[in-house]
């Protein structure tokens, strides 16, 4: 006991350091001493545990969504585009990089689009359509004369991919055109702007016959 007192007296104590109780001897009280710093650890004292960092999150990268396949057909153009029925979506492809994907609605059951790989023609900003270019009276029942914007020609029969604000309800869920691909405003915008002359567009899975035009 008169050793330690001795150790105790002997070691100065550093000015706010935090004091550590010990029984050096059993039976006897235990003692308080102060931590020294660069002093020994004195036996039975408790060690404060170190800290260990809390590494960082690694970032996920988000997937890219998976598209089908694209189509094995020529282009001169460097685009490529697959309307899927089954899917109701159509896909467009850059020098074979998948670009955008967007949800249409096709040729109800009435009016199926044909399938078979079409290729871009003229483009109009907006125009009429009118079902008498293709035999049936505008005031028939099933006739028609109605304004749409963002129009590409798809064949000379009257077949085009165009903005369809008045189906959305139905695009990218259900066929309800007279065989136009319906697209939204915005979608309608950017194939008007994006899409050059000559690109095909492979129409696949509808329950229309098989299209033989160029």
């Amino acid at each position: 006991m008169i050793g330690v007192l001795a150790v105790m007296l002997a070691l100065p104590i550093a000015a706010g350091a935090a004091p550590t109780t010990v029984t050096p001897i059993p039976g006897l009280p235990p003692l308080t001493i102060p931590d020294i710093p660069g002093a020994p650890q004195i036996p039975g004292a408790p060690s404060t545990p170190k800290s260990t960092p809390t590494p960082e999150p690694t970032p996920s990268t988000p997937e890219t969504p998976k598209g089908p396949a694209i189509p094995t057909v020529k282009t001169s153009t460097g685009w490529i585009a697959l309307a899927d029925d089954a899917t109701h979506q159509i896909t467009w492809w850059h020098n074979g990089n998948q670009v955008k994907q967007m949800p249409i609605s096709m040729g109800s059951n009435a009016h199926p689009t044909p399938n078979g790989v079409y290729h871009t023609k003229e483009k109009y900003r907006d125009m009429y359509m009118d079902s008498s270019t293709y035999g049936v009276p505008v005031d028939s029942a099933e006739g028609y004369r109605t304004y749409v914007e963002y129009a590409t020609r798809m064949s000379w029969d009257g077949i085009f991919i165009h903005a369809a604000p008045w189906s959305v309800a139905q695009q990218g869920r259900s066929n309800a055109s007279h065989g136009c691909i319906n697209i939204s405003t915005e979608n309608g915008k950017w194939v008007f702007n994006t899409i050059p002359r000559d690109t095909p567009i492979v129409v696949r899975g509808t329950i229309g016959p098989k299209y033989t035009g160029n």
